[in-house]
């Protein structure tokens, strides 16, 4: 589609740059300052690169190179690049968890392009929830904006198996825990399991979102699925700085972008890859920032139709690397193209349809033929009941099928700490039959709904040889896990949710295929729980961690900020900033 395009004093970047007055001068001379001549920028667009690198996020220590990239893309097109640093929210270091911060992140995003002098902007992302923070603020500032992901690692490597980040961590860990390893397998383990430049190589997160942002329309077609250390990953951050330019004279903006059916485009995307189940909490965010409605609902009705064809960790056989070499996202979009509406617009101007027309599979083993799917359907299944009245979230594909349907006592751990110190007592009263369940890890509680929803497995247990059980929390859980963990309880325990009122020895019932998870006790004795309740103290008394606490939502609108919803148009477009 032809959009008629923006002359030089329509960019945003004039009101710094191109008017003649004291301020502009001070814009002008401080950029002179900075070594740069007029003819470098006058007239030209203003690209802001919002670079979320740091020496503490090993997912991104190549965008340091990329970034240049980038910039030489823009400076090819005739744009004029600014990389601007923003937090960088690593997702092995940072404690609790880096969805305390990604409301954060989100602001500063949509506050840098807001105070400074940018006609669009390149974001650069994929370490989990660098994704959706830095969409959701390009999301309200409505400038042009293109995604460029990080691109997985290569594979992790033990003794000839290739081994996926978070996957088979666990996995190991649990080898460990009940003896079938030593120390020194262990330590192998982990100087393998990562040994390159970008995010997990599982379809974990990082992947999942990345995924979600081409599908959605916001990448080049097939960036999401690059290795971060294949030359064609450095290409494509060039071409991307390439891209942004021309969006801004065409006044391609994420409003023209997303749609209700871009979304449950990306949603289908999701569940075929047996994706991650925090992409929920994301897509619901990120859905509710560009004013359109995408529900727990939504998720099921979806999951109960789209086959998970991608053979991946945690779910399946494969790695990313893998996914790519079999033809990467575009081959398994081909392969969903009559659960997907082809007409909806991306970055490049182009459709979806027209972006993947022509992709091919090139192994069948990795992406699966529809009629030999890893499930049938179900990738991500949202439980009611009365111990999640507003909805929770479980990955059937990625639990025991025997677990599907269960009725156990329960095993209730009142915060993370009571679990550390009491998981694997030998006196801990547990069977294979048990539900164990942990309160106080949702949005408020832990605070920030850290990713503890893959609870351990008591170490009595193990030794037996059990690897699965029925775990209940308020938590997330990490796309690189596994296990039938029933996940996002809402409302969580810590704001007095039923979860709250689970005691041991309790009966819960899990049925997948019904979509129903309850705590059969009955109505009276919960309301004399309920009664008995008391509100815990705050979480935090000062800083962000107020802010946090006092405006946080639960996940099941998606996590945000109260205060950050779409704004109501203003007539004539963006305020004037003096």
């Amino acid at each position: 589609m032809t959009r008629p395009r923006k002359t030089p004093e329509q960019l945003r970047s004039h009101r710094w740059y191109g008017v003649k007055d004291l301020r502009s001068f001070g814009h002008r001379s401080r950029t002179a300052q900075m070594g740069y001549h007029r003819s470098d920028y006058a007239g030209k667009p203003v690209i802001a690169i919002i670079n979320t690198w740091s020496d503490i996020n090993s997912c991104h220590s190549h965008f340091k190179q990329r970034v240049e990239e980038v910039k030489r893309g823009v400076w090819q097109a005739g744009g004029f690049p600014v990389e601007m640093p923003a937090i960088s929210l690593a997702e092995p270091f940072q404690k609790p968890t880096t969805m305390l911060y990604r409301n954060l992140l989100a602001m500063e995003c949509e506050e840098l392009l807001r105070s400074y002098p940018a006609d669009g902007c390149v974001l650069m992302g994929g370490c989990d929830k660098t994704t959706p923070a830095l969409v959701m603020g390009a999301i309200s500032m409505d400038l042009p904006a293109i995604f460029m992901p990080a691109g997985p690692m290569l594979r992790g490597d033990y003794n000839g198996k290739f081994l996926g980040s978070g996957s088979d961590t666990w996995k190991y860990w649990a080898e460990l825990r009940a003896g079938n390893i030593t120390e020194d397998d262990w330590q192998e383990v982990e100087d393998g399991i990562a040994r390159s430049a970008g995010h997990c190589m599982t379809m974990g997160t990082a992947s999942t979102m990345t995924s979600a942002a081409e599908v959605l329309g916001l990448t080049l077609p097939g960036a999401s699925s690059i290795p971060a250390p294949d030359s064609r990953h450095a290409q494509m951050a060039t071409l991307t700085g390439k891209r942004i330019v021309d969006m801004v004279w065409e006044d391609l903006k994420p409003s023209d972008i997303l749609t209700a059916a871009s979304f449950d485009n990306a949603v289908t995307a999701v569940l075929a890859l047996g994706g991650s189940t925090n992409a929920i909490v994301h897509l619901i965010a990120m859905a509710r920032r560009a004013g359109i409605d995408l529900d727990l609902a939504r998720f099921d009705a979806l999951a109960r139709e789209t086959p998970v064809i991608a053979n991946l960790r945690p779910s399946g056989k494969y790695l990313m690397e893998d996914f790519f070499y079999a033809g990467g996202l575009r081959g398994l979009l081909v392969r969903l193209a009559d659960l997907l509406d082809p007409g909806q617009q991306t970055v490049n101007g182009r459709s979806l349809g027209e972006n993947i027309e022509g992709a091919r599979v090139f192994n069948d083993d990795v992406i699966l033929p529809r009629e030999q799917p890893l499930l049938a359907s179900g990738g991500l299944a949202v439980l009611t009941g009365n111990l999640a009245p507003a909805g929770a979230v479980i990955k059937p594909a990625a639990m025991e099928p025997q677990l599907r349907r269960h009725t156990g006592p329960a095993v209730v751990f009142k915060d993370y700490n009571d679990m550390s110190a009491r998981i694997d007592s030998p006196d801990l009263v547990v069977t294979r039959d048990s539900v164990i369940v942990l309160q106080s890890a949702g949005p408020q509680g832990a605070p920030g709904m850290p990713e503890w929803g893959q609870l351990p497995i008591p170490q009595k247990l193990l030794k037996e040889g059990v690897r699965d059980m029925v775990r209940i929390s308020d938590a997330r859980m990490s796309g690189t896990s596994y296990g039938a963990c029933v996940l996002h309880v809402t409302p969580e325990s810590h704001v007095g949710g039923p979860l709250a009122l689970v005691r041991d020895g309790d009966l819960i019932a899990l049925d997948v295929e019904a979509r129903r998870i309850d705590m059969l006790v009955d109505q009276e004795e919960l309301a004399r729980r309920q009664a008995a309740w008391k509100a815990p103290a705050p979480k935090f008394t000062r800083g962000y961690g107020v802010l946090y606490l006092k405006h946080i939502q639960q996940a099941d609108t998606g996590c945000d900020f109260d205060f950050l919803g779409p704004e109501p148009a203003v007539a004539g477009g963006e305020p004037e900033i003096h």
